[in-house]
């Protein structure tokens, strides 16, 4: 049983940061982070593929956010600066076996990717 389970989410003030961390009972190829919000759909932030270090931003995040693992922990993180409020959202840790890295640079933003997912924390970034 493949578990994903996430947490660093909380309220902040536009400008600050946070790191959200997501531990999986296992090692996965694959770990991303999506984000959804009220009347929006789930969408992609950030993707990380274990072979190569390969990380996929959203356009919407980049320069501003981070994500990085540490496998021996199998765990991935999302560091967060410069925290706007359209960041306030859900935060979904989302992960799969995947053995192949090849698809991966075009569907890492793909909800169907993956075949796990945590059950989500909650970021809100207000003044």
């Amino acid at each position: 049983q493949v578990q994903l389970v996430e947490s660093g989410g909380g309220s902040v003030r536009p400008g600050a940061s946070l790191r959200l961390s997501c531990a999986a009972s296992v090692h996965l190829n694959s770990m991303a982070w999506f984000r959804q919000s009220p009347g929006k759909e789930r969408e992609g932030v950030a993707g990380h593929y274990y072979s190569g270090d390969s990380r996929y931003y959203a356009d919407s995040v980049k320069g501003r956010f981070s994500i990085s693992r540490d496998d021996a922990k199998h765990t991935v993180y999302l560091q967060m600066n410069s925290l706007l409020p359209e960041d306030t959202a859900m935060y979904y840790c989302a992960a799969d076996f995947m053995s192949r890295w090849s698809s991966y640079p075009d569907t890492w933003d793909s909800a169907q990717t993956y075949e796990y997912w945590g059950q989500g924390t909650q970021v809100t970034v207000s003044s």
